[in-house]
């Protein structure tokens, strides 16, 4: 299973990346969400995966965070939804939204995303709605912890040189896989992950 890659983004879309990853060229489907978060052409990415393995296909979904890789993951677990439906529900909602949306079975709010029907929005409720609370208590933790030094660390790259929103995905990143980390080791493991 690929479940992490580092490299450069060579090509970039809404939908897609191609990561290059010791001079191989990965293709990675991702949601807007994601393509909103990841950094520029030529710079140095990491990004969460999931390899969809099919008869015919191996195909990589990837995201941002390591929350919206497990909501991906809850997502394909109701029946009727496929990676593909997945990642378009992703495009079409915030998470925190979605999460919302499912644990209040708010089923108007998930067939106003596209690609989702009637009777997919009530699977998603009726399978997802009791697993929401883990996936909302995850979320929160991570933001909670990173609200209080996110924006100290970002800053003390943005003083060091680095544009803005490669900081922001650099400390957004650490604080997902650590959401307890101090400052201080938040800042050298940013600077870490940089200068790879």
């Amino acid at each position: 299973m690929i479940a992490k890659l580092s490299g450069k983004i060579i090509e970039k879309k809404p939908t897609e990346i191609i990561i290059d990853v010791n001079g191989v060229g990965y293709q990675v489907f991702i949601s807007f969400n994601t393509f909103e978060d990841i950094p520029e052409l030529n710079e140095n990415t990491e990004i969460f995966t999931y390899l969809s393995v099919r008869e015919n296909s191996l195909t990589l979904f990837g995201f941002s965070t390591i929350s919206e890789k497990n909501l991906f993951e809850r997502l394909i677990s109701v029946s009727g939804v496929g990676p593909k439906l997945a990642q378009s529900i992703l495009s079409g909602i915030q998470t925190n939204e979605l999460i919302d949306a499912i644990a209040s079975g708010d089923k108007s709010r998930l067939v106003a995303i596209p690609g989702v029907g009637r009777k997919t929005a009530e699977r998603l409720v009726i399978e997802l709605k009791d697993k929401m609370d883990s996936v909302e208590t995850e979320t929160e933790h991570v933001h909670e912890g990173a609200a209080l030094i996110k924006n100290d660390a970002v800053n003390a790259l943005i003083a060091l040189g680095y544009n803005k929103k490669t900081a922001e995905l650099t400390v957004r990143k650490i604080l997902d896989l650590q959401p307890d980390i101090s400052l201080e080791e938040l800042i050298k493991t940013s600077l870490g992950n940089l200068t790879k």
